[in-house]
């Protein structure tokens, strides 16, 4: 990509953090910026012996591109590209400047990524004004589904204590997962808001219940529950943490509690970016789009809360994390006409 954009005239960053390499590409010299962001790591590929070819070793086969991170996202990162190739051809001196805000640390932990670049840019006092993720957004057909939000995720790691014994003796032990079990009941079954115009209500799941020591003829002394919220922007992260509490207090479970967020949740619900992909789609791949929060979270979380309009355009996501992911290689022609249509709207 480096020698791609090099070849174009961006000047190009290198921001190694940690482990992880990322970079920050410009071209122009003033205006406001057109940011085109996205991530070069990818998930594990799962047993390799299960896919039709080789998951490292791209191959299109009657016009379907095989491997791993074609449509998650190294489909969008060659889309955005040929998308500035074929754009500066033609408008050498646009208007505002194009960048590319690209890691490799997105599908892990993402703390040596997008959100160092991001402090990096602040104090280099520079704000990204339109963004464009290349996250595979789209349901059926390229373009039919684009991602103006996403909900926000707060975690959590909760340690009910209890006593361990003889479950022939439970007067003088105290189960934790009794104990727990009607709080959880409780948590299940609250409504914790209605959602609005561009979020659905905010959900609460258990994704792990771990107790006992694997006798069956022990009472176990503690429960570890792992859980989390996928929440709108009608409740605060401290709303859900306060009301959770509330619920396990009431219960009166001994308890020990810890939070992780992995982000805020964040809206462009209207602007000149949402204008121009919405163009952009109807005049290219001819049809109408829709603006959805749905689905998981992105690295949108670390730059719309700067005041960036954002907005994610990606491939069809029906094959993403899973073996034999692919993409029609026609759809990503079709994505570099989209995203260099908006680049026409908005900076020439």
């Amino acid at each position: 990509m480096i020698q791609r954009l090099e070849a174009l005239g961006f000047s190009i960053q290198r921001l190694p953090f940690g482990d992880v390499d990322n970079f920050w590409a410009v071209h122009g010299t003033e205006g406001p910026i057109l940011c085109f962001a996205g991530h070069t790591d990818v998930v594990p590929t799962g047993p390799a012996e299960l896919w039709k070819y080789p998951p490292f070793e791209p191959v299109i086969v009657d016009g379907v591109l095989f491997a791993r991170g074609a449509a998650d996202m190294k489909g969008s990162l060659a889309a955005m590209v040929t998308a500035c190739e074929h754009f500066l051809s033609q408008h050498r001196e646009h208007n505002g400047r194009i960048a590319f805000l690209i890691t490799s640390d997105e599908e892990g932990i993402a703390v040596n990524g997008t959100v160092k670049v991001m402090d990096w840019l602040a104090q280099q006092d520079e704000k990204i004004d339109w963004c464009i993720v290349g996250e595979p957004s789209s349901s059926n057909t390229v373009g039919d589904v684009i991602k103006n939000g996403r909900r926000g995720s707060l975690g959590c790691r909760l340690a009910i204590k209890g006593i361990q014994g003889h479950v022939a003796y439970p007067h003088l032990a105290l189960n934790p997962i009794h104990a727990f079990a009607p709080a959880l009941a409780e948590l299940s079954a609250e409504k914790w808001d209605n959602g609005n115009e561009f979020f659905p209500a905010t959900s609460f799941q258990v994704s792990n219940i771990n107790g006992g020591t694997g006798a069956t003829n022990v009472i176990p002394g503690d429960l570890v529950v792992i859980f989390n919220f996928r929440f709108s922007t009608e409740l605060t992260e401290q709303d859900l943490r306060q009301r959770t509490e509330g619920i396990l207090n009431k219960h009166g479970l001994d308890y020990l509690i810890e939070w992780n967020l992995s982000g805020l949740p964040f809206l462009t619900s209207s602007g000149e970016l949402i204008n121009a992909t919405v163009k952009a789609i109807k005049d290219v791949a001819k049809i109408d789009t829709e603006l959805s929060t749905a689905g998981g979270t992105s690295d949108g979380r670390f730059i719309a809360p700067t005041g960036s309009q954002l907005v994610e355009l990606g491939p069809v996501n029906s094959t993403i994390h899973k073996v034999d992911e692919c993409v029609l290689a026609a759809d990503l022609d079709t994505l570099s006409h989209i995203y260099e249509n908006i680049m026409i709207d908005l900076l020439s």
